[in-house]
């Protein structure tokens, strides 16, 4: 049995916080980077400069590579040989994002009542905790600090089975168009199909968390994210909505086995700073 202090956990989760938010995945840089090749906009090649040029300034100087920087989605994968020592993890958890967003000079957007009060926590807690127990003796850790524009833009529904394969693809591009330019294109559109209806949604946040640009296993899932990216940047939204080739980086698809009578779909949008960064203890 392998222990974890929290004290270990609530340094790890607050250097992820001020990471993710400072210091754009090199894979999702990347993407960018090979989009920006084909963009045939003037105006879209210009945009892709300016967020090419604001990446490497955050980095560099350690600052938030975007003002809204978002509620701290945390993934746990825990080893079902861990024992956590210290506390509470989700109090370590939260603990981390507390100290994160306030070292790090983080914007801290979340309010303790969804209707009524609307009142800032002050600290950007709670974080929204997914945990998964795995075999093995490791805790995974990572941090997807989740903005409102792009996260606004979501949606689910739940299609009759009989609509099928055309009624998914329908749906995907329907929330893609009426999103235009708010979740600050060009984005990654995370899929999730199958399950239930909280399922689905987990499924499409959980694609986001994937190597930008990386495909489903399955080829034709594989076949799918690729056609579904070809009708995306057929759209001509564009770079921040501003006319253009470039819609979308990617398209990626999570699925889960469903019910006979239902076929869930879900999307969740992330704007190009598709923010992520994980550690193993």
């Amino acid at each position: 049995m392998k222990e974890i202090s929290t004290e270990k956990i609530i340094e790890t989760v607050k250097n992820l916080c001020i990471e993710a938010a400072c210091n754009l995945p090199q894979d999702v840089e990347e993407l960018i980077k090979k989009h920006q090749a084909s963009e045939e906009s003037e105006f879209g090649k210009y945009i892709f400069e300016q967020m090419i040029e604001n990446i490497e300034y955050a980095r560099k100087e350690n600052q938030a590579m975007c003002q809204d920087t978002g509620v701290a989605v945390v993934y746990l994968e825990v080893g079902q040989d861990v024992h956590i020592v210290g506390g509470s993890l989700v109090d370590a958890v939260n603990e981390g994002v507390r100290q994160g967003y306030t070292e790090g000079y983080l914007r801290k957007s979340v309010v303790d009542d969804p209707v009524f009060d609307r009142k800032n926590t002050g600290d950007n807690t709670p974080a929204v905790i997914h945990t998964e127990i795995v075999p093995g003796d490791q805790l995974k850790i990572t941090v997807v600090p989740k903005g409102a524009g792009s996260e606004n833009m979501g949606a689910l529904k739940m299609l009759k089975p009989a609509e099928g394969l055309a009624g998914v693809k329908e749906f995907i591009i329907k929330t893609v168009t009426e999103a235009g330019g708010n979740p600050c294109p060009p984005i990654i559109v995370g899929v999730g199909i199958g399950g239930t209806m909280e399922k689905a949604t987990m499924l499409a946040k959980k694609a986001l968390t994937r190597k930008a640009g990386e495909h489903h296993p399955d080829p034709r899932y594989k076949e799918l994210e690729a056609e579904l990216l070809k009708e995306i940047n057929r759209l001509s939204i564009g770079p921040q909505g501003l006319g253009g080739r470039v819609t979308a980086l990617a398209v990626h698809i999570e699925t889960y086995p469903t019910h006979i009578a239902t076929l869930p779909v879900a999307v969740n949008l992330n704007c190009h700073a598709a923010r992520h960064q994980e550690a193993i203890l």
